[in-house]
């Protein structure tokens, strides 16, 4: 059995992404490499699982110490036949991104590149999901390639509290003008949805969704939204538990015996 670190690679962009391919670039130094992602995109699949069909894996590439696989299914499918299907040793760390577009505030909620960190971190995996404020194909990633190594290397080396997972993201700016990393806390912010109709080439109505961000509190200096826009990398801390403990004795009284 080898000795060196295992490093568990996935996103929810697709296995041929240049977010990946600039997330495997950084680990590859630190170990060996799996990577298990999906095969097209997934965003907005956040922790769902296909089990109404079959998966289909490919074996992409082989390198002493690197292989890539793809699936056809979810990040979150990835987690599980890289570890149950592949039954890969306990990998050290897993990464997932690097995303194409933000998952800070409420869009973790709905992030395939988050929803793979949370798994990971489900099979007592220290994890983390790296995004990119940039939707386009080919991001700036200067300031990945600056700080995202750190960080990697401190969680490698240190894990994380059990059940928790590292939520990292980037603003969308040039090296020089990223003013460091600081540790955050989710921004409430609400999505409100727009739906586009269209006709469609069967004649039938398509609904097309989009939407806009509203930051429920623009003046928290502590949240990843306004750390963001003050030109910092944000990492929050989450959690698999759901369970808001500071409700629980408010709603006690429902208890019956």
């Amino acid at each position: 059995m080898s000795n060196r670190k295992l490093i568990l690679v996935t996103n929810d962009d697709g296995y041929s992404s240049e977010g990946i391919a600039v997330l495997t670039q950084m680990v590859r130094p630190l170990g060996d490499v799996v990577v298990v992602a999906p095969e097209t995109a997934q965003s907005g699949m956040s922790h769902a699982i296909t089990s109404a069909r079959a998966l289909h894996v490919q074996h992409r590439q082989s390198e002493p110490g690197y292989d890539v696989y793809s699936v056809d299914g979810t990040p979150v499918d990835c987690i599980k036949v890289a570890m149950n299907h592949h039954k890969l040793r306990q990998p050290d760390l897993v990464v997932s991104g690097i995303n194409h577009g933000s998952n800070s505030s409420v869009s973790a909620l709905y992030s395939g590149t988050i929803g793979a960190a949370m798994e990971g971190c489900m099979y007592n995996m220290p994890s983390i999901g790296f995004s990119h404020l940039d939707y386009s194909p080919h991001p700036d990633f200067g300031a990945a390639l600056r700080y995202a190594p750190a960080i990697i290397r401190h969680v490698l080396e240190h894990g994380l509290p059990l059940g928790s997972c590292l939520n990292v993201n980037l603003p969308n700016l040039p090296l020089e003008q990223v003013r460091g990393v600081r540790v955050a806390r989710q921004c409430n912010g609400l999505w409100h949805e727009e739906f586009d109709v269209r006709t469609g080439a069967d004649g039938r109505t398509e609904l097309w969704l989009g939407g806009r961000f509203e930051n429920l509190e623009p003046n928290a200096p502590d949240t990843d939204e306004y750390l963001l826009s003050q030109g910092y990398i944000t990492v929050v801390p989450l959690q698999a538990d759901l369970t808001m403990h500071t409700a629980i004795d408010a709603i006690k009284i429902l208890e019956v015996n």
